[in-house]
């Protein structure tokens, strides 16, 4: 196995195309992770208390009515 100054090292020889090819590889890599750990992080995210939003907007809202009732606002302007 590799240590770190072992692969900087080869990275430094590489030829012009291919540090980009590698840094695209490498971050797809790192972005993906380590699926255990990310299945870890999902399950231990805290729940959201969406009862503090109550009363702030009303229950349901149609979104085609709100518009035109805006439009209708505007226009009245």
């Amino acid at each position: 196995m590799y240590n770190y100054q072992e692969i900087l090292h080869q990275a430094q020889t590489l030829t012009s195309d291919e540090p980009k090819l590698l840094l695209k590889d490498l971050t797809t890599l790192v972005s993906q992770g380590d699926p255990s750990e990310e299945a870890q992080n999902t399950t231990e995210l805290p729940r959201l208390n969406l009862n503090r939003w109550r009363g702030f907007l009303p229950k349901r809202v149609d979104a085609l009515k709100f518009q035109l009732e805006l439009r209708q606002e505007w226009d009245a302007d």
